[in-house]
């Protein structure tokens, strides 16, 4: 018995020996490369002169980012994200409902003022370029279901895109957990003669990451 109670103390130390050690670390003027993954819950605003309402569409998330400190409480950092974005809209049509789901993959290149408060948090703003790889719709009503890839080819779509995104990370040691909000500044529709709808993407992410080097 008094064995068991030994262990069962010493594991409950763990996480305080743990926390001890990456509360002693400050890593605000070193340079860092990591690595991260998480979730977009991404949706879409400015549909100007377009009749339809989006809901919020989950997406897939993942990259990585080079942190360059210029002092202890100001750097600038870069990313490079493989990120999906979308929407999903439900609706009736001929007394039947529907549901029309896109997604759309970019890689999204921001590049962020890295304000350093407390060895803990990062405050992030900066802009954004988005570039446009594949965009796909799934459409479910009760009589069919069918998707559709896009040929950029045969449609004006925007593949090149600005924007701007803001957010922060917890640091704990070298982990990161990350949360940011983004919103393109320019419409998906290239000259406007796109049978798309027109709209500007506006998401929120959460990721977690580690620093590698």
């Amino acid at each position: 018995m008094k064995n068991i109670m030994l262990a069962i103390m010493g594991f409950m130390l763990v996480p305080t020996a743990l926390w001890a050690q990456f509360d002693r670390a400050d890593n605000r003027e070193k340079f860092n490369i990591g690595v991260k993954g998480g979730l977009n819950y991404s949706n879409n605003y400015d549909s100007k002169g377009d009749k339809f309402t989006a809901d919020t569409k989950v997406g897939f998330a993942a990259g990585g980012f080079i942190s360059i400190p210029f002092t202890q409480l100001l750097g600038f950092q870069v990313e490079a994200m493989y990120s999906q974005k979308g929407y999903k809209e439900v609706g009736e049509y001929l007394g039947s409902v529907y549901t029309l789901t896109r997604t759309t993959d970019y890689l999204d290149i921001p590049l962020l003022v890295a304000i350093k408060p407390a060895k803990y948090l990062t405050i992030f703003a900066g802009p954004q370029y988005s570039y446009l790889m594949k965009q796909k719709e799934s459409f479910e009503n009760p009589l069919t279901t069918f998707e559709q890839k896009s040929d950029f080819k045969n449609d004006n779509i925007r593949k090149n895109t600005l924007g701007f995104m803001g957010g922060f990370d917890i640091n704990v040691g070298k982990f990161v957990i990350g949360a940011r909000a983004g919103w393109d500044i320019m419409n998906n529709n290239g000259d406007g003669t796109s049978t798309n709808p027109r709209y500007k993407n506006a998401w929120t992410q959460t990721t977690i990451g580690l620093a590698i080097l």
